[in-house]
């Protein structure tokens, strides 16, 4: 059983129903699904309903990296669960964002489970993180 997870936290000076939705929203996506310095994203597309999929194509220089998976659970503004389908995931690797009001906003938790291995869990561990922080502008602003 492969148990490799990344978990990373973050609170939003935003209300939960903002911060939830941009996990929905193809314009939104497109401005903080960036692991990396100098990413873009030139592709986002989301059916965000269960059973639903979304893409999103990340391009690293001239390198597009093509992500995709189907929502799992949208339980609206408290959980969205989803797997994550990508060159560098194994296959059932699901991710799994919680949100909480918080006093002066939201807190989410994301989780992120199975990984082929402990470099590609450090390695997703430091795109999340990133994400996380550029979720900030697009939902604080």
């Amino acid at each position: 059983m492969n148990d490799l997870s990344v978990v990373v936290s973050r609170k939003f000076a935003a209300p939960a129903e903002r911060v939830f939705e941009a996990w929905l929203n193809p314009e939104a996506l497109s401005k903080f699904m960036t692991p990396g310095p100098g990413m873009t994203v030139p592709k986002a597309t989301a059916d965000p309903t269960v059973g639903g999929r979304f893409e999103i194509v990340m391009q690293a220089g001239d390198q597009q990296i093509p992500h995709a998976g189907t929502y799992k659970e949208i339980t609206r503004h408290s959980r969205l669960a989803f797997t994550w389908e990508s060159p560098f995931s194994e296959p059932d690797s699901v991710v799994t964002l919680d949100f909480v009001e918080v006093d002066g906003g939201t807190e989410l938790t994301l989780t992120h489970v199975k990984f082929p291995s402990e470099e590609s869990r450090s390695n997703h561990e430091g795109g999340w993180m990133r994400i996380v922080e550029c979720l900030g502008p697009v939902v604080e602003g």
